[in-house]
């Protein structure tokens, strides 16, 4: 089924995964289109954007600049509940990060179907699997009863935070908590 998941990201459409924290729902972070599909299927916001999931810290610091206290934070959480919003290194496609600010949360979730796919898709843009403002999925038995076939492949797993990620500012030494969530900081 990952090489189903990995086929349809290369070919720009959206796959459902399960994360640490919740269902998500993700395509490639560099393809506009299927960034612009993703924020379609879900009704979400021009001006809500998506951040981006990676298998490793390495991984990470090719999207974005990652050093000092937001490094520290990567290497004592990651895998884990914890978003980093950076500098991007990369040209991201829009709605991928805060354009305004030029940011982007980037982070490396903690379960096992999501390293696996990110590990051969690569970064993928990912936002939670509903639709703006409603009820998150946290398997992919409820984000196929929200999408159905407007998402090509949904690959299984319960995410058992059922609580979205902390999500803190690494773009200076001076680390802010932008939202609480499971990791304490």
């Amino acid at each position: 089924m990952i090489d189903s998941a990995v086929d349809a990201v290369h070919d720009g459409e959206v796959v459902g995964l399960p994360t640490d924290t919740v269902y998500g729902l993700g395509v490639d972070p560099l393809n506009e289109e299927a960034v612009g599909h993703l924020f379609e299927i879900k009704g979400r916001p021009d001006h809500k954007p998506v951040g981006v999931l990676v298998a490793t810290v390495q991984q990470a610091q090719v999207i974005g600049e990652i050093d000092g206290a937001g490094l520290k934070l990567a290497r004592r959480h990651w895998p884990g509940a914890l978003t980093l919003v950076v500098r991007p290194k990369v040209i991201l496609a829009d709605w991928v990060g805060d354009t305004v600010r030029e940011t982007v949360g980037v982070r490396v979730p903690d379960h096992p179907v999501a390293q696996s796919l990110l590990e051969r898709s690569g970064p993928l843009a990912v936002t939670s699997a509903n639709r703006s403002g409603g009820p998150e999925a946290t398997n992919e038995i409820e984000a196929r009863e929200i999408f159905g076939d407007e998402v090509s492949v949904y690959l299984e797993g319960d995410s058992p935070g059922r609580e979205a990620s902390t999500v803190v500012d690494a773009t200076t030494e001076a680390i802010v908590v932008l939202r609480e969530g499971p990791v304490s900081i």
